[in-house]
């Protein structure tokens, strides 16, 4: 902000935050899962999934994040039909942090709330991909001037989470001695997510700066115009 730029609302700075926090959990929950299970277990260890931390003893920062996001997507209102769609995808969070991947060994209970846990998280992520090519690619008029789109990135984003969609669940396929040694579902899913943080960041600063553009100084005298 240039020194002569009148300082934004405080409601706007703050909503901006918000909409910052949520691109940073995004990119910061799978390196800080990584690290803190390494801490713990005093070795780098990579389970199946981002789920798969549930049953670690990261279960309550995996849980917290989701739910922090989730309640995030919930009350955050712009347009429709972003509000719905948020709404949508904020509940589906907080599904996927109370209904558990299921555990190595289920019970017929667990595996039923495994394969609650398997939709809403598929669910989670089709959303997530359709706020980049379909949400923030658009113009908005509810902001003037119109935040600059950045369609390149957003669409490169979004397409980046179906193609980890998509290989995820192809690698069901890989024999099982395949899947254990490299990850895949753990990779994908931490491909996607970091997409989605990193697109939600560029937007929200996008549509914060398109909002409250830093005004010319006016202090200094103007250059002479030249003959």
């Amino acid at each position: 902000m240039t020194p002569g730029s009148p300082r934004p609302p405080q409601d706007a700075v703050t909503v901006r935050r918000l909409r910052v926090g949520v691109g940073v959990v995004g990119l910061a929950l799978p390196i800080v899962l990584i690290v803190g299970h390494g801490i713990v277990a005093g070795r780098p260890v990579l389970l199946d999934s981002l789920s798969g931390y549930y049953h670690s003893e990261l279960r309550d920062v995996f849980v917290g994040s989701l739910c922090a996001v989730g309640v995030f997507l919930i009350s955050y209102r712009h347009r429709y039909p972003d509000d719905l769609i948020s709404t949508v995808a904020g509940v589906l969070a907080i599904a996927v942090a109370l209904f558990p991947t299921a555990p190595a060994d289920p019970s017929r209970a667990e595996r039923a709330v495994g394969v609650a846990h398997q939709v809403s998280a598929g669910a989670l992520f089709l959303l997530l991909a359709v706020f980049c090519l379909a949400l923030f690619t658009r113009p908005d008029p509810t902001v003037r001037p119109d935040p600059k789109p950045g369609n390149r990135f957003y669409r490169a984003c979004g397409f980046l989470i179906l193609a980890a969609i998509g290989l995820a669940v192809a690698s069901v396929a890989l024999p099982d001695d395949v899947r254990d040694t490299l990850r895949p579902v753990f990779w994908c899913e931490t491909v996607a997510v970091f997409a989605f943080g990193a697109a939600w960041l560029a937007r929200s600063d996008a549509i914060f700066r398109a909002a409250h553009p830093p005004r010319e100084d006016t202090s200094r005298p103007a250059e002479p115009a030249l003959p």
